[in-house]
């Protein structure tokens, strides 16, 4: 005797219930052989549906066993279950179970997707299926377009996709017209003639007759098993008079990793799209906060590279001397070192660039009707050249300014707009500093320090100001800028020895610029992170947003889960298109949010000159990882729970 196709010995089903077990199945023994044609019938509630699902690999026996070509299905893996179902069965529901979001095609090729198969070889099938079955007109039409039988035969057609050895069907005619259910109804009987086992479960008798083998249900209980002569030869068509439905098997699936992610990745596309509110409103708590992210990151790296900017503006290889033994040194005021000998020493130091003394008090600068509080500075002339500072106008002292005590004066920016406005013959006039008169013989570039952007500034020689304003002949300061490639450490050192030596002791103090450079860079360095820390507490709050609205996605597309699993999708296949669901939604809203922090950015700079917000390409990239990471953390939960959900409570679920 030839082997049965499916076999159940001793089958039964539990449920549990809050009354206790319930027994829908009791003791079935079952054979069906391959190319069988046979109906389920029995009264409502008598284990009908529950049967269909047994053999469908939807749901397990509680106890007996069950074999599909032999193998006992208990022993199978979920995925094991999956294969099964997606090889060898194919399902024709009551309500079509189409998924609305996609056409005809889409239907249809949606089983040859978890088959691996590659995607024009599976819409060349869809299309083929849908001709024979008289769909050609209808392949791009969504199922809402298309009436109850249309429906029917693309789910018929979706059951054929991958060859669909087995073919089950679930009151396929009962949500149809009379004329529809006879035209579905010599579909499946022409698949059963050209080799398809055929599965009916129907309360409709006259739909039981047309099979050639009944079995009946009563409470679960096998009560008849009854074979019917069949004539031998083929049915009549349908009405419409469509061919013959193909019903050779597929091209195995072929197709390699990453086009399986493709899939993947397209059907997310899909269903994101189907849904746009909802998706908009996942990604608005990504999109906040990110942008929050790269706003914040902006602002501190643009506070950041102003502070270095005025620092590097002054030279990073600079060094100060200044008297006394450190800041706020109550016996400064009482030293006199730091002489006109010091600045000979230190320029005939080889390693030395360029040095100035700096000595400087506020003063009053008139020119006609203005008066004006400035800060006169006594430097040499090297001074522009220590300080990196450029002439605008004129010139700066010589040496010969220097030696003469010549009442020249360089003023800033401020000092002209203030004294002479928009007049352009500044150079030659004569201005009182305090009570000196001095001529001006040159007009300094922009201030760019933010803590000097609005001081009024001029210089003179040292020398002039030392006897004819301040009444001293010792400096505040020496500024010394350091040739290029000297080691500031090692050249810090070496003049703290020489001044030593000069001045019989130690009584200075000296400030590597180079040095604060490093320490101010690695404090907006960690302000920076605490800002962006900040900001990441907005971005947490959008991925629990993202985890919420996608757990209430998959409560809401519980029956399109069940469709993907009936049809043979893996748990990993329906894990997948979440996860990538949820990192789309995620890298989307952070593309977004990048895109808002540089309209904020912009907006800044329109209203804000001085100061400037800095994106980084480092920020951006950041700012995409951490979008893209929230989708994978926070994606994981909701696309776990989908793929664990069981095929038959997910279809069940409207």
């Amino acid at each position: 005797m030839t082997q049965a196709l499916l076999e159940l010995d001793g089958v039964g089903r539990r449920f549990a219930s809050a009354a206790g077990a319930v027994e829908v199945l009791r003791d079935l023994n079952i054979r069906v052989r391959a190319g069988e044609m046979l109906a389920i019938v029995g009264a409502s509630g008598s284990g009908k549906s529950t049967l269909m699902n047994i053999l469908g690999c939807l749901d397990r026996p509680s106890s007996g066993c069950y074999r599909v070509g032999g193998v006992d299905v208990a022993q199978l893996a979920p995925d094991e279950l999956a294969a099964l179902r997606r090889e060898h069965f194919g399902f024709v529901f009551q309500r079509y179970h189409l998924l609305p979001h996609l056409d005809a095609v889409g239907n249809v090729a949606m089983p040859a997707v978890y088959a691996g198969m590659p995607q024009a070889t599976r819409l060349a099938r869809a299309r083929a299926l849908l001709e024979r079955l008289g769909l050609a007109a209808h392949w791009y039409q969504r199922a809402r377009q298309l009436s109850g039988g249309q429906q029917q035969r693309v789910s018929i057609a979706r059951a054929l996709m991958n060859g669909g050895n087995v073919i089950l069907a679930d009151e396929p005619t009962g949500a149809l017209d009379r004329r529809s259910g006879q035209e579905v109804m010599a579909i499946l009987r022409e698949l059963n003639l050209a080799g398809h086992t055929v599965i009916i479960v129907t309360h409709d008798h006259q739909v039981a007759a047309r099979a050639e083998r009944i079995i009946e249900l009563s409470d679960g209980v096998l009560v008849r098993d009854e074979r019917r002569d069949m004539p031998s030869e083929a049915e009549p068509r349908a009405a419409s008079g469509e061919p013959a439905v193909m019903s050779n098997a597929p091209t195995p699936g072929s197709l390699p990793g990453w086009g399986r992610w493709g899939d993947a990745f397209k059907m997310a596309l899909f269903a994101l799209g189907a849904n746009r509110l909802r998706s908009a409103l996942t990604m608005l708590g990504i999109v906040i906060g990110i942008a929050s992210v790269a706003t914040i990151s902006a602002l501190g790296q643009g506070a950041r590279e102003m502070v270095l900017k005025d620092i590097r503006a002054i030279g990073t290889n600079t060094i100060s001397i200044y008297r006394g033994y450190d800041w706020a040194d109550d016996k400064a005021e009482s030293i006199r070192s730091l002489l006109p000998s010091d600045l000979d020493a230190l320029r005939a130091e080889p390693y030395i660039d360029s040095v100035t003394p700096v000595t400087s008090r506020a003063m009053r600068l008139r020119w006609g009707n203005a008066d004006l509080n400035v800060y006169a500075h006594g430097s040499g002339e090297q001074l522009f050249r220590v300080r990196g500072k450029e002439i605008s106008l004129g010139r700066g002292f010589s040496d010969q300014d220097v030696k003469q005590q010549r009442q020249v004066v360089v003023i800033d920016q401020n000092a002209r707009r203030k004294l002479f406005g928009a007049r352009q013959d500044v150079l030659g006039q004569v201005v009182l500093i305090g009570n000196m008169p001095a001529q001006v013989i040159g007009v300094a570039s922009k201030e760019t320090n933010s803590w000097s952007v609005n001081q009024v500034n001029i210089w003179l020689p040292y020398s002039t100001a030392a006897n004819r304003l301040f009444g001293q002949s010792h400096f505040d300061s020496l500024v010394l800028r350091m040739k290029d490639g000297v080691p500031m450490l090692l050249a810090e050192r070496q003049i703290t020895r020489l001044l030593s030596q000069l001045h019989g002791r130690k009584d200075f103090f000296s400030e590597n610029l180079d040095t604060i450079l490093k320490s101010m860079e690695k404090t907006t360095r960690t302000l920076s992170l605490l800002l962006a820390a900040v900001a990441l507490i907005s971005l947490v709050v959008g991925g629990v947003g993202v985890m919420n609205i996608m757990l209430v996605s998959v409560a809401e597309r519980t029956r399109e889960i069940g469709i993907r699993m009936a049809v043979g999708a893996r748990q990993r296949d329906v894990l997948l298109q979440f996860l990538i669901e949820a990192v789309l939604v995620c890298l989307l809203g952070g593309v977004l949010g990048i895109a808002l922090a540089f309209a904020i950015g912009a907006l800044f700079s329109w209203f804000f000159d001085a100061f400037k917000m800095v994106f980084t390409m480092g920020a951006v990239l950041l700012a995409v990882a951490c979008s893209l990471l929230i989708g994978v953390l926070f994606g994981f939960l909701p696309a776990r729970n989908a793929a664990r959900l069981d095929p038959i409570d997910a279809l069940a679920r409207e």
